[in-house]
């Protein structure tokens, strides 16, 4: 018991190293937050634009969505980081990072919420045509709606599942929160740091996996 401890619990290494880690902590928690924005954001904006029907249009958005959810995340983060800089673009590794994981987020967003779009009952629309609205009145104030609180249980998971990628970024030596700690478990010649990264990571996501939980309960009624 007290080589566990001294191992994986050891407070001076924890004292030592927590500062570094806790940075990278935050700096993991931004990353999450614009992948989700941009993300989702992104994949809505997507599935919106096919709704117009636009056979061009449709066929680039179905290269996107295939080619991003194919793609590892590992693989876009490099390429963005790595191979960019030949094309005479550089980024940093936060911007590698978060366009990377919000360009797979969004692809799996554009599927799901266009999925929730096409189950909507083309009663629907047969109604809201009855009662005046065009087209564009039609999707947003009809349609969207509906197919959001369709969309919002599968979104949640798939967006915890994602942004779990943050820790890829050590490959573009993003400073986040377990790169950190792999750091200065290597300064220290002690695990203990990663004991406090996976701590940091469980209060960060319990509460996702919990809220995603009440998502899932709150509209399930809906499916």
């Amino acid at each position: 018991m007290e080589r566990l401890l001294d191992n994986y619990f050891n407070l001076r290494v924890l004292g030592e190293f927590y500062p570094s880690i806790f940075g990278g902590f935050i700096i993991t928690i931004e990353v999450a937050i614009l992948t989700v924005i941009l993300g989702i954001g992104t994949g809505l904006l997507l599935s919106v634009m096919r709704s117009f029907g636009s056979r061009i249009v449709n066929f680039l958005i179905i290269a996107y969505v295939d080619l991003f959810r194919t793609l590892p995340q590992l693989v876009v983060i490099i390429v963005l980081y790595f191979a960019l800089p030949y094309a005479g673009v550089r980024l940093s590794p936060f911007a590698a990072t978060v366009i990377a994981l919000a360009a797979v987020l969004s692809a799996f967003a554009a599927e799901i919420f266009w999925s929730a779009i096409r189950s909507i009952s083309s009663g629907q629309s047969d109604a809201a045509a009855a009662l005046g609205f065009g087209f564009l009145g039609t999707l947003f104030l009809v349609i969207l709606p509906q197919a959001i609180r369709l969309a919002i249980p599968i979104l949640t998971n798939r967006s915890i599942a994602i942004i779990k990628g943050t820790a890829l970024g050590t490959a573009a030596s993003l400073p986040e929160v377990l790169g950190q700690a792999q750091s200065a478990m290597a300064i220290a010649a002690n695990p203990s740091p990663l004991t406090l990264a996976a701590t940091l990571y469980l209060v960060l996501f319990i509460p996702l996996v919990v809220a995603s939980r009440w998502v899932e309960q709150r509209f399930g009624w809906l499916h």
